[in-house]
């Protein structure tokens, strides 16, 4: 491995770094010791609203506020981010932005690659009239461009990708996408969710049109919030019908429909926002503003590229793309039986996850330590030797 460089990896911010080798950041990230804090200053907040209306003082614009800290670990600008219930919402959100029956342009372009929600919602929309075509993977771990660029044509109303694969760690070229789907009349959206925080995201130099994701992975800000990232120059054309009061213009003028949309990105909310979600996700925010996302890539890069190099020396399959450029934050390695793996690994206190055909999920970040992921591969080492027939 390169060597490791003098950074500030803030391990005393995370508590349950002492308790193993925590390697779990493309799944659930550890909660930073003043998250703590953060949910205690909501209970003051909730306790005191009778003498100091918390709404007035601060929950109202929270939404807005930590969309805006978002925003800047996307690569966009201010306004460009509604904080959303879940990822899920947030897609959902889009996909009511189209009329699919009323347009011949009604063309859904996915992968093989993407998260089951996507696939999920997107199957629910194709009984509301919409096209969708999903660019296979010939070997489960990677999509090739040139055939996610071919499914793109005139008919083609959006590009609905994982920037980042939670199967195999596969990258998309995000700027070519956009490219080739902007010169159709088309719009992209990528799900980050497996990339923002470990990968350097440009949402305003990509002019990618949506982004959705949310804060449980790179972003330690657990299972609390999603998001969604829509272009400024964009907002005001779309009306999406999965809406609510928080969405209105003027919200609290509590009027009767039809509905008259906010002029900015706040149209794409719904109904009242989780403010105990939005305190919970502020200290991770802090933190990875702090190490920052240029510094948490190219650690990611270092180990990533050696792991890869140690399980190919051992004989074992990865499941990633070799090339760091093709590649997101994790490593996949397959093994026979994942649940038993994780199980061993866990009684040895490294704390990793495994998917059905693809094996363990290993995710270094900027907190892990050289010598813990050498620990780490050694231990998964000891057991593929025990595993070997003799």
């Amino acid at each position: 491995m390169k060597p490791e460089p003098q950074i500030n990896r803030r391990r005393e911010e995370f508590p349950t770094l002492a308790t193993g080798i925590h390697l779990l950041s493309h799944s659930l990230g550890p909660v930073p010791r003043a998250a703590r804090e953060s949910m205690r200053a909501y209970y003051e907040a909730w306790e005191h609203h009778t003498s100091e209306d918390a709404w007035a003082s601060s929950w109202w614009e929270m939404s807005m506020r930590v969309g805006d800290r978002i925003a800047q670990v996307l690569g966009g600008v201010p306004g460009s981010v509604q904080t959303q219930p879940n990822a899920s919402i947030a897609l959902a959100s889009v996909a009511s932005c189209f009329d699919f029956k009323e347009s011949d342009r009604n063309k859904i372009v996915t992968s093989a690659l993407d998260f089951p929600s996507m696939e999920y919602i997107w199957d629910a929309q194709s009984r509301l009239g919409a096209n969708v075509e999903i660019v296979h993977s010939d070997d489960g771990i990677t999509v090739r461009l040139e055939d996610i660029l071919e499914a793109i044509d005139d008919s083609t109303c959006l590009v609905a990708l994982s920037h980042v694969s939670f199967r195999s760690s596969c990258r998309v070229d995000a700027k070519a996408i956009v490219e080739r789907a902007h010169k159709c009349g088309a719009m992209v959206l990528l799900d980050v969710y497996q990339s923002a925080g470990a990968v350097e995201l440009q949402a305003t130099d990509w002019e990618v049109d949506f982004l959705i994701g949310g804060t449980i992975k790179w972003l330690c800000g657990g299972p609390a919030s999603g998001y969604l990232y829509v272009r400024p120059d964009l907002q005001k054309d779309l009306t999406p019908r999965l809406t609510g009061w928080v969405a209105h213009d003027e919200p609290f003028s509590f009027a009767s429909a039809p509905m008259r949309y906010a002029d900015s990105v706040r149209r794409f909310a719904q109904g009242t926002p989780s403010i105990p979600a939005l305190y919970s996700v502020l200290p991770g925010l802090q933190i990875i503003e702090e190490v920052g996302v240029p510094t948490i890539q190219a650690e990611s890069q270092r180990r990533t590229e050696w792991m890869i190099e140690f399980a190919l020396e051992h004989g074992w399959k990865v499941n990633s793309p070799a090339n760091v450029e093709d590649r997101g934050a994790s490593v996949m390695i397959y093994v026979e039986d994942g649940p038993e793996t994780v199980k061993r690994l866990a009684e040895r206190k490294v704390f990793v996850d495994c998917r059905p055909g693809v094996g363990l999920r290993i995710s270094p970040h900027f907190f892990n330590t050289d010598e813990e992921v050498r620990e780490a591969m050694g231990i998964l080492g000891e057991l593929m030797k025990e595993k070997t027939p003799k």
